[in-house]
This record gives structure tokens, sequence and C-alpha cells, in this order.
């Protein structure tokens, strides 16, 4: 296993599914099993179950810098729900509300959520919810770097916005950006300190030729830039979408040697990052804890 980047590994959680009290303990449990970042998402409802108990997020995330101290904390952010300019504002106060411990990742949503028709959005078709979203993180990027931004595009205007105090996180919190079609990819190459791969449907296989295609791409697109590829982190979203099939129960936490084997076929691709995801079924917790306090810091070993 040789990588020139050390290895991270964040949790996606679902607490926003529960009580507020067992979301408080969630997060604590989290960072007490020693993970490097623990994330957040931006839905109005859990798309996938909508009648479940469900909070808004940054909101959550708010609470949650609050109620943790060592771990960096990660939002999931849709460019699509949100004005830009207030988007950074919440970044801003999160950053500050975290010491500092802000990541935040960026995607453009996908059109199958639910979110739009309940809340009456406008459900923009691929190609102006991509060209909206290259301005999204232009605004975004600007306001956060930046005491007074000005930007006019074709979809979002900001004139003379403000921001102070300036994150704690200088120049700016770094941006993770979720990417898998060719202009998605070019925007990771341009503006991300992280280029997340969001999960495909398939085979184990299956995924990871498809991660390293892209991941590819991803280096053709640095190169054009003048950007070192290796400058920029790759990351993968490690949902099994046939889990939901079987109950909720991922292979990945069958046992630690074969949690250990697939994320050494990720780091032989360049991945670095793995965000998994918390078991969706109770009696799988208790490999998730043994594989952060044994096998992850094995792997770590061995990078």
């Amino acid at each position: 296993m040789a990588s020139k980047q050390e290895l991270r590994f964040g949790i996606t959680t679902p607490f926003p599914r529960v009580p507020f009290r067992k979301m408080i303990e969630g997060w604590k449990f989290v960072e007490g099993l020693g993970f490097d970042s623990i994330w957040g998402g931006d839905h109005f409802v859990n798309w996938a179950s909508p009648t479940d108990l469900w909070y808004e997020g940054w909101t959550a995330l708010a609470a949650m810098a609050s109620h943790t101290s060592r771990i960096r904390i990660g939002m999931f952010a849709c460019t699509a729900f949100h004005n830009p300019a207030f988007l950074a504002r919440q970044a801003q106060t999160v950053d500050h509300l975290s010491n500092g411990r802000l990541e935040l990742a960026l995607g453009c949503g996908f059109s199958h959520d639910i979110s739009y028709e309940m809340t009456g959005m406008d459900n923009w078709k691929p190609p102006e919810r991509v060209a909206r979203f290259r301005e999204a993180v232009e605004i975004v990027d600007q306001l956060l770097r930046n005491k007074v931004t000005s930007y006019q595009g074709r979809y979002y205007r900001v004139k003379e916005a403000v921001m102070n105090p300036p994150p704690v996180q200088r120049p700016r919190p770094p941006f993770t950006i979720l990417a898998s079609g060719e202009t998605m990819l070019k925007y990771a190459a341009r503006y991300a300190e992280t280029w997340n791969h969001p999960t495909s449907p398939g085979t184990l296989d299956e995924r990871i030729e498809e991660t390293r295609r892209r991941s590819k791409l991803l280096d053709r697109y640095c190169s054009e830039l003048n950007r070192d590829p290796h400058s920029l982190r790759r990351s993968a979203l490690m949902l099994e979408p046939e889990a939901r099939a079987q109950g909720g129960l991922m292979k990945i936490y069958e046992s630690q040697e074969y949690f250990a084997e697939v994320i050494e076929r990720y780091v032989e691709i360049g991945i670095t990052e793995f965000l998994l995801y918390y078991p969706f079924v109770d009696t799988q917790v208790p490999m998730l804890e043994k594989i952060a306090r044994e096998t992850i810091p094995k792997l770590r070993s061995m990078d």
C-alpha cells in the first residue's frame, strides 16, 4: 500500500433520524472512535425514507460543532437548495462555531430527490443544474476568501457582499466537490482540495473500476490546468446500494479482514479518504467499533 497522503476515514451520520439527545450521543461516540471526520447531509427529508425523523442539516451541523471538540465536521451541501451567498454565510458561521473544523463538500444534487416536489422548489434539468453549480462554487469560494465580493453571472449575482469576520480557516475552509460526469470533474480539478466520487451501482469490482477511470480523467483535467494531480486528494463515498435489499446489512462490516481488503483495493487506485456509512443495522455497530479501534490504525501504519 503506497500513498503520498495519509489515509483519512470519515463517517456519514444517520443520526438525524433519531431524537436529538441520541444524535449527540452518536456524534460523541464516533469522535471517541478516532475517526477523522463526521458528515451530515443536506436534504429536506431522508429521500429514501421520507417519513423518518429528520432535522435540517446546517442547523444540526451547528449543534454537532458545539458537542464535539476534535473531529472535523463536514456537510454535503447541495447548491440547488441554497442561495450561494447564504450558503457561504452558513459555512463561515459553522467554521467559527467549530473553531475551524469545517469540511465543505459541494454537489449539484440529484433530480430524484423528493425534496423538490415536497417544497415546490425548481428541479432543474442536468445541464442547468451543472451550469448553476459552477457559479455557486465561484461565489462561495470568493465570499469565503474576501472581505467584500461582487459577482455577476447568468444565474446568480452578489453586489458588494460583506463577509465579516473571515473564516477561521484561511484562505477558506477546504472544499470537496462530488463529481462523476466530465464537466463536474473539471470543476473539481479547478476548485477543490478533495474530489469525492459518489457511489455507483454495480458490484464492488465495477465500482472500483469506475472510480479508477474517473480518477484518471481527473489527472488529465488537472494537467490541462497546470495543476499537480497529486495536490487533489481522492475520496470515495462507501455506500453499498445493494444493502437496502439486504435489510440494511453492509458487506464492508462483515469482518475486519474484508474491510481491510476493500480499503487496500481503493488505495491501489489512489483513494486516500474513505467516507463510510454508519451501520444501518445495530448488530453491525460492534464490528464498526472493532474496525475503528483495530483495523484502521493498522491500515494507517501501512500507509
